[in-house]
């Protein structure tokens, strides 16, 4: 399979960023118009073609840059040497590029005004344990499926995504990019920019105990990058994926 350049990934990393926050968006904007009321069946509307967008953004994005589109995934990558630091900060830099594009982009299909605020209000404990959750889990379905069963990752991330929507107090924002997106759209799906630091602290802190975590369970913590490739090679597994592939499960 080929190697794409720096350039290429990051313009897959903003367009999967831009194009998961505009569901996201998109579809709360669509469902709360249609509910009548009911926030139940508007949070199903906004479930579920998150889910959806997540599994097809994975298989048609995993083989150039990895389909991060979190950069909570690219510094979890970082820390394991599967992406070299720098890398993890250019990617994290177009995934919030592209979610801010991506809103932007929802409230003008909406006629609503390009870039607002979030008024929702979203912290506490409880939100910020969602979220540490929230992320864990997701972390833990990428490092479980890239070790057991990579061609299952799309449709693994979408499923706990729709899962966790509906089991985490914090209706599972699990990114930072989404997050901040998220901040400067007053619908449905927003959330107040003072919640912001939060919600990161413990996507981040979720995000690492899950590599800490999997990585004690799967025996592969502080492996050594293999010579060359840019990629850790596991002693004793099979070989993983050089990282701007990571999340690439269809081969």
């Amino acid at each position: 399979m080929a190697r794409f350049d720096l350039r290429r990934r990051l313009t897959a990393e903003f367009l999967g960023t831009g194009t998961l926050v505009c569901a996201v968006v998109g579809s709360g904007i669509m469902g709360e118009r249609l509910a009548g009321g009911n926030t139940a069946l508007a949070l199903l509307g906004n479930t579920l073609p998150t889910g959806a967008i997540l599994t097809v953004l994975i298989l048609i994005l995993g083989p150039i840059s990895g389909a991060h589109m979190n950069p909570a995934v690219s510094l979890a990558m970082a820390w394991r040497r599967e992406l070299p630091a720098g890398e993890a900060v250019a990617y994290a830099v177009a995934q919030m590029a592209g979610g801010i594009a991506g809103a932007s982009t929802a409230h003008l299909m909406f006629d609503l005004p390009m870039i607002q605020l979030g008024s929702t209000v979203r912290t506490g404990v409880g939100q910020w344990i969602g979220e540490f959750v929230a992320t864990f889990g997701l972390l833990a379905t990428i490092l479980g499926c890239l070790r057991f069963a990579r061609a299952a990752i799309a449709p693994a991330v979408g499923l706990y995504i729709t899962a966790a929507y509906w089991f985490t107090s914090s209706t599972s924002f699990a990114n930072p990019a989404v997050t901040l997106a998220r901040a400067l759209s007053d619908t449905f799906a927003g959330i107040r920019p003072i919640d912001l630091p939060g919600f990161w602290v413990a996507q981040l802190a979720g995000a690492m105990a899950a590599v800490a975590v999997f990585g004690w369970i799967h025996g592969t913590r502080g492996k050594e990058p293999s010579p060359g490739s840019g990629a850790a090679a596991g002693r004793g597994a099979a070989e993983r994926e050089p990282a701007e592939r990571v999340l690439d499960r269809t081969s």
